[in-house]
């Protein structure tokens, strides 16, 4: 008979997930601090073979599925059980900090180092996953390795995209040895956490330690195209210009204004845009820019579409302008499962950790794995809340609490079962 939850006592090391950390962040070390570490370069694989080291030493087997995913397992005493996963990405942004992705990884390492110095056996084996291309900043798509393995890419599609040099995926992953034989999306999952900085500053703010994640916000990409007439900036009256720039800041404020209408979790940004001709006395005749809209609900995210549609058809007749747009992404809100949200909860109190409720705004590999497993993640706060950046940071505590709940809650998942 296997041990019950409640008999159980296993305590990760905070100075060891730290100093894991800082390891790896030596490996494509920026000048600032941070880290560029872009997926399936040399880096990448130099951090890849590290990892999995680790998790060699740490008793683990190891598994690599055809896009690179790296699936380290612990045996259970009952094999026959889904394994309990976690996981998240090592590769990083150009200007990437040490935290993101990489703390996700390492924190399911520590957990498993903590069950082999507590000599606990749990019945469904455990699992540390490493995702490929999270980022999505050399290939596309974002979240490469955890959406090809629920299906949402193609194979052949996915090992056929290239990068701006015209390297391709399959033969970058061959090229670092993670080219790895096992068949994709056939790897069973039962359930999936997900550790991670929280990226923003709410955790920080309301000084508390785990953020429990109840889903994540859904989202809408655009990229916009406004068409006017290009004259000369000179002898054209104001009142028979086609100015597209003019006609395109209508729509970019409305972008922010439908968020804030829809506070306080509705997000409108305009990340980029380019002006055509981009001459100081030429009338622009054709900007082009990248609407990004999110919400929580799915009701609110469509009211935000339709408003989003409306003033973009307003402006056409105001302006005289042409406007097309262009939907590149859509993911629905996604909640995550009720009973693994509680169970980062109950492992946040137990600790006496200070905890709050709060859903994600970014992108993260939980995100897919949702579809295809009971989910949940657990954040903690990052300096300022500030990421994607090289002075992204986190403090060793707040990184050992985070761990923590990561093995409470997996272990809720993974002792006990089905006896």
């Amino acid at each position: 008979m296997s041990t019950t939850i409640d008999a159980v006592n296993v305590k990760v090391s905070s100075e060891r997930l730290y100093q894991s950390l800082m390891t790896l962040a030596e490996i494509g070390a920026t000048d600032k601090g941070g880290n560029c570490r872009l997926a399936l370069t040399d880096l990448d694989g130099q951090a890849r073979d590290l990892v999995v080291g680790w998790m060699r030493e740490a008793g683990m087997g190891i598994s690599i599925d055809q896009v690179g995913n790296i699936f380290a397992r612990r045996q259970g005493l009952r094999n026959d059980l889904p394994p309990v996963m976690t996981g998240s990405h090592i590769d990083t942004q150009p200007t990437g900090g040490k935290f993101d992705g990489c703390f996700g990884v390492l924190a399911g390492l520590e957990v498993v180092r903590a069950l082999n110095d507590a000599q606990v056996q749990t019945d469904a084996p455990i699992e540390v996953v490493v995702w490929t291309n999270e980022e999505g900043t050399r290939f596309v798509p974002v979240m490469m390795g955890s959406g090809a393995f629920i299906g949402k890419f193609d194979l052949a599609s996915i090992l056929d995209s290239t990068d701006k040099d015209g390297k391709r995926v399959g033969d970058e992953l061959k090229a670092i040895g993670y080219d790895g034989d096992e068949v994709l999306g056939q790897h069973p999952v039962g359930a999936y956490f997900e550790a991670h900085i929280e990226q923003g500053p709410i955790l920080e703010h309301e000084k508390k330690t785990i953020g429990v994640v109840t889903g994540s916000l859904g989202l809408r990409w655009y990229d916009v195209t406004v068409t006017g007439m290009e004259m000369h900036a000179g002898p054209t009256p104001m009142d028979v210009r086609k100015d597209a720039m003019y006609a395109a800041t209508f729509i970019m404020q409305d972008v922010v204004q439908n968020a804030l209408d829809y506070a306080p979790h509705g997000r409108g940004t305009v990340g980029s845009a380019t002006v055509f001709p981009s001459s100081r006395n030429v009338i622009p005749g054709r900007v082009t820019f990248t609407v990004d809209i999110r919400h929580p609900d799915a009701a609110g995210l469509q009211a935000m579409h339709e408003r989003f549609e409306a003033t973009c058809q307003k402006v056409a007749k105001t302006h005289g302008v042409g406007v097309s747009i262009h939907e590149v992404s859509h993911f629905p809100p996604t909640p995550f499962d009720p009973k693994m949200v509680d169970a980062v909860r109950a492992a946040a109190v137990a600790n006496h950790f200070s905890c709050m409720d709060i859903v994600t705004g970014a992108g993260h590999d939980a995100v897919y794995l949702a579809s295809v497993a009971p989910t949940g993640m657990i954040f903690i706060p990052c300096k300022d809340g500030i990421s994607h950046n090289e002075i992204e940071d986190a403090k060793p505590e707040d990184l050992g609490a985070g761990a923590q709940v990561l093995c409470d809650a997996m272990l809720a998942q993974a002792i006990h079962q089905n006896n």
